[in-house]
């Protein structure tokens, strides 16, 4: 799938389930310290992210974290809570804490 029929989808289900979609360029977000905010260089084949400051975190993680705050300045307004099915698949339910209520995802 390409990425702009992907957007297109987030954009969709965003409309049906009320949420915001936020584009977030993902420029340096591996190599951003999540914790402090230093750029710490390193090659594709590094797969753990270790900063200075004390933070040790796998690439992706520390990227997803830098994405989230990018995103939502830190204050996401949903929980993600995942789970498996009966068939082993894994489901991504948000949570609104506001309203309390799951929303399939």
């Amino acid at each position: 799938m390409s990425w702009s029929v992907f957007r297109e989808w987030l954009e969709y289900f965003g409309t049906i389930f009320n949420r915001e979609i936020i584009v977030v360029d993902p420029k340096f977000t591996s190599q951003d310290c999540s914790n402090c905010g230093q750029r710490v260089k390193k090659s594709l084949s590094t797969r753990t992210h270790q900063c200075n400051c004390g933070t040790v975190l796998c690439r992706d993680h520390n990227a997803a974290l830098n994405i989230l705050n990018k995103g939502t300045g830190g204050q996401p307004e949903t929980t993600p809570v995942y789970g498996v099915n009966a068939s082993g698949q894994m489901t991504l339910w948000l949570m609104d804490e506001s309203l309390d209520a799951k929303v399939a995802g």
